[in-house]
């Protein structure tokens, strides 16, 4: 089995607490669907994004996983508006998103950077 970086073991669990928010929000299904999509969409791009078949590959699915993320803070945000009595838990989520898109912008800079040497 091949060892998870620090960017996919913090994708997966967001998108763990996701789905655990996701089950506690009442109504408002576009919301919910919405936010289900763009939040686990991370994790899956990140997941593919490791066996990118070259690094312009890479960076590109990485890039969609950014785009992502950058979308799910979004609905975390009106989440939190919508329903205010998961703001607490849709702020840390989004929080904890902001680490994530940090730590994407990260690596996609670096590969970039790499390659440009």
């Amino acid at each position: 089995m091949v060892k998870k970086g620090r960017l996919q073991q913090a994708a997966i669990a967001f998108s763990l607490k996701l789905i655990h928010l996701y089950d506690r929000i009442e109504r408002k299904a576009y919301l919910k669907n919405q936010l289900a999509r763009s939040g686990t969409s991370i994790g899956a791009n990140i997941h593919e994004a490791v066996y990118g078949e070259s690094s312009d590959d890479f960076v590109h699915k990485m890039s969609i996983a950014l785009k992502e993320c950058n979308e799910t803070e979004y609905w975390l945000t009106l989440l939190a508006t919508a329903v205010p009595e998961l703001a607490g838990e849709s702020e840390a989520l989004k929080q904890e998103a902001g680490s994530i898109r940090r730590m994407l912008i990260a690596t996609i800079n670096t590969v970039k950077d790499n390659k440009n040497k």
